[in-house]
């Protein structure tokens, strides 16, 4: 297996050096060479995460150094459950696949671990260091910082946009120190990943940092998020002998297209539906519009306030003339994320994040036609990471995870950044 670039200007490389490189040299993101097809049988009932991992990624480290060390490497990165909740109480008893269980309450938490472990084991010249550049609009960066904390061969760099993520998010971004330099950027996620692709390309100052990606650009973060999509589906094809249909949070895409690549693997997947916030872009596109990436608008969905997604470039390769008649959106407002909220704590006696409630408000309005089918809605992160905008509208406390409380007990070490390449340059 070989990882070759969207824009085709670069020879191909393997699955380590992609992970190594984040973004190819000629400024795209890294794809498979092809889609393997995987039989169902290959995955026996009852398999747990890391195994179901080990057998769904083994092509994509075919003759690469990682290829004997997978098994390792998902047994570290999987080791917290993805499990998947009937909404008894709702028309249709839709599903919830809970995806904030790891370290860092987030789903970004599969892909980081995934990375970390992997680069771990990648060979490196002696005295080596690695330097990880993520551009985050929330959950990323604490998930990436809690997967590479104290390894004592790489640097991180968070980039944030200051003032656009929720004070909990932020906190978690800021508390790690020694390893983990924060920075929060006087201005959009937008700026800080301009920043991030910017630093990538020139070629310099990729060079004398070792520069590499933990975002969703990066190789390393999509292949491991498949995982619980196979998991859930299989799950649900076993109980059914149906495929299952998911509604997805989206933003920068990433999330949404592990899951349409985990469906080209073979996987028994139906429909996949991106639920969008306020920004327009995705769903403008998808409607027949042309592709407009523009400036992105701050939602109570702060994750996903993004105006140019990276990851639609990996989807517009995949499917360069018939995108929209393999993926759907909708988009969401804050005032349907506030009711959604409210409502589903009050009927269904389930909690969602501002995240999440996009899921949930398209699966009750967009799709009650469909309910009949087997949907599953992901909740992406836990709904104490949003505590001042949830709390007022459910009138009660959310319990916090004890994972989430020892972080908030760390003091925040972050510094102030312009939205400029040169800015960071001149702090790295």
């Amino acid at each position: 297996m070989r990882f070759i670039s969207t824009r085709g200007g670069t020879a191909p490389v393997t699955l380590s050096d992609a992970i190594l490189q984040g973004l190819a040299s000629d400024g795209g993101l890294f794809v498979p060479d092809r889609m393997p097809i995987l039989p169902l049988t290959d995955f026996p009932a009852g398999a747990a995460l890391p195994s179901i991992a080990e057998r769904l990624l083994a092509p994509f480290t075919e003759d690469d150094p990682l290829e004997g060390e997978l098994g390792a490497i998902c047994r570290e990165a999987f080791d917290f459950p993805a499990p998947v909740r009937p909404l008894e109480r709702a028309r249709g008893r839709p599903r919830v696949l809970e995806l904030f269980h790891g370290p860092t309450c987030a789903f970004k938490d599969f892909g980081a671990r995934f990375t970390a472990a992997a680069l771990e084991r990648v060979h490196r010249s002696p005295g080596q260091k690695v330097t990880i550049l993520v551009a985050t609009s929330g959950d990323t960066g604490g998930a990436v910082a809690a997967a590479f904390h104290r390894r004592p061969w790489v640097d991180i760099v968070l980039l944030y946009p200051d003032g656009l993520v929720s004070p909990r998010q932020a906190h978690q971004l800021a508390c790690w120190g020694e390893n983990v330099r924060t920075f929060a950027v006087q201005g959009t996620f937008d700026d800080c990943q301009r920043m991030v692709k910017a630093a990538f390309q020139d070629r310099a100052l990729s060079a004398a940092h070792g520069l590499s990606s933990a975002n969703s650009i990066n190789i390393g973060r999509l292949l491991p998020q498949m995982v619980y999509y196979a998991a859930a589906s299989l799950e649900v094809w076993r109980r059914e002998g149906r495929k299952a249909n998911f509604v997805v949070p989206s933003g920068n895409l990433g999330n949404v297209t592990a899951g349409v690549w985990a469906r080209e693997l073979g996987l028994p997947i139906g429909d996949i539906v991106l639920a969008t916030n306020a920004n327009p872009a995705v769903t403008e596109f998808l409607d027949g519009g042309a592709w407009r990436p523009r400036a992105s608008v701050p939602t109570l969905a702060s994750a996903m306030d993004v105006g140019n997604p990276s990851n639609m470039e990996r989807l517009r390769t995949l499917f360069p003339d018939r995108l929209a008649t393999r993926v759907s959106a909708r988009l969401v407002t804050d005032e349907q994320i506030r009711a959604t909220i409210r409502q589903d704590a009050e009927a269904l006696d389930y909690v969602w994040d501002p995240h999440g409630a996009t899921a949930a408000h398209v699966y009750h309005h967009a799709l009650a036609d469909r309910t009949d089918e087997p949907w599953l809605l992901l909740a992406t992160a836990h709904p104490a990471k949003f505590n001042e905008i949830v709390e007022p509208l459910i009138g009660r406390d959310i319990e916090v995870p004890p994972a989430l409380a020892r972080l908030l007990r760390l003091p925040r070490q972050e510094e102030r950044l312009a939205p400029t390449l040169d800015a960071l340059r001149a702090r790295l």
